[in-house]
């Protein structure tokens, strides 16, 4: 499982960086898109680095065996190193230096070495052995590798992060907050070394191969970072199926709110037209149903009703953001009774309560009258005001 986990990583992480770069290298820097290549083939060769395949491939070259550990672990510092490089000219530009983290990276690799050497672990079965005069140095190769890798992928995280909520919605800000989620895998990726620096403590030897959690979180750390930075090639074509599943989420949740209009006016009801426009279609026509239901009861709104509600919603703790559909709710629960009741408090022409102003688009309208759904079925306020118009009115709950 593991074995499948680190191909399926290797092959996402060339794949898709190599679509990346085709798409970008019209009008994407050079520099950059070396970052961007580096990354993509230091990550993909650090998890191929000291996997079975590999080792059965190099048939136990002894130069292999004893420096595969170390060259998976630099290819890991190399992939962090190129992508804050990458982050660092996206938010400096292209002409920018390397800066500070170039240098903790040049630092991080020769330590690495150096410690490496003087640790002189040997390949023992599916285990790397540090003998005992090497298992200090051995215990502060793995040290560097996380105190290097955490506090860079975690500095990579909050630059991202920043993009992300200053980008407009769409494609772009989705694929980034992906690409804060891979970092974020990463993270925990790195902080599984913790496991190797406690075999170490203890008993001076390391997995030779990554176990399955490792390579879990690497395949996940590559998935998401290949998803979000190649976001813009695939992903409108997603577009269409979330738009669907967004129409289809409105159409079910106004249903109740529906069906009261429905049942009180029946002449709101539009013909069916099954097999026409879909569900997108339907969700429009259920939206124009609604708000012909709420024109059609303009005679029952008590104008005095929607203050005193308002007043009434915010003494029970209403959010601030819940206080208008909490009203609207409310005051159709009112109409819907005093239209039972055939008590009029206005003339057929007189203009019914306002409600959220909201953009002129169905989704819109429907995602608004989704929260008033919401209030109409789970607000204590609403229940209030309709058990009070129904006692004034001489109506049965």
């Amino acid at each position: 499982m593991s074995e499948t986990l680190a191909y399926l990583a290797c092959v996402l992480g060339f794949a898709g960086f190599s679509a990346k770069l085709l798409e970008a290298g019209r009008d994407q820097p050079v520099k950059r898109l070396w970052y961007l290549s580096g990354f993509g083939i230091c990550i993909a060769l650090g998890i191929t680095v000291g996997t079975a395949a590999l080792d059965a491939m190099m048939g136990q070259a002894p130069w292999y065996a004893q420096f595969a550990t170390f060259a998976g672990d630099a290819f890991k510092i190399g992939a962090i190193g190129f992508v804050v490089a990458f982050a660092r000219s996206m938010r400096l530009g292209d002409g920018a230096k390397l800066g500070w983290h170039a240098v903790v990276t040049w630092l991080a690799l020769l330590a690495e070495a150096v410690l490496f050497v003087l640790a002189s672990p040997v390949r023992s079965g599916e285990y790397t052995v540090a003998t005992a005069a090497g298992r200090p140095y051995y215990f502060l190769y793995e040290l560097v590798f996380i105190v290097y890798g955490v506090p860079s992928l975690i500095l990579l995280a909050v630059v991202f992060a920043r993009f992300a909520a200053r980008a407009r919605g769409g494609p772009l800000r989705l694929g980034l907050w992906l690409i804060v989620a891979g970092v974020v895998a990463a993270v925990a990726w790195t902080l599984w070394d913790l496991d190797d620096l406690r075999m170490v403590a203890q008993t001076g030897r390391v997995d030779a191969t990554d176990d399955l959690p490792s390579a879990a979180l690497g395949a996940t750390c590559v998935v998401l970072a290949v998803a979000g930075a190649t976001l813009s090639a695939w992903g409108p074509s997603l577009a269409a199926p979330v738009r669907w599943l967004r129409a289809y989420r409105g159409y079910r949740r106004i249903e109740p709110l529906w069906t009261v209009l429905r049942d009180a006016v029946p002449g709101i009801a539009l013909d069916p037209a099954r097999g026409l426009g879909g569900v997108e279609f339907a969700l429009y026509r259920r939206v124009i149903e609604i708000r012909d239901g709420h024109l059609a009861l303009r005679p029952y709104f008590d104008p005095d009703l929607p203050a005193r509600v308002e007043a009434l919603a915010r003494r029970a703790g209403v959010p601030d953001g819940d206080v208008v559909a909490t009203t609207e709710a409310a005051a159709l629960a009112a109409a819907l009774v005093a239209s039972e009741a055939g008590h009029r408090y206005q003339p057929d022409d007189a203009d019914g309560p306002a409600g959220e102003p909201v953009d002129a688009d169905v989704l819109a309208e429907a995602a608004w009258l989704v929260r008033v759904a919401r209030a109409w079925r789970h607000s204590a306020v609403v229940h209030q005001i309709r058990g009070e118009a129904q006692r004034e009115l001489g109506v049965s709950a």
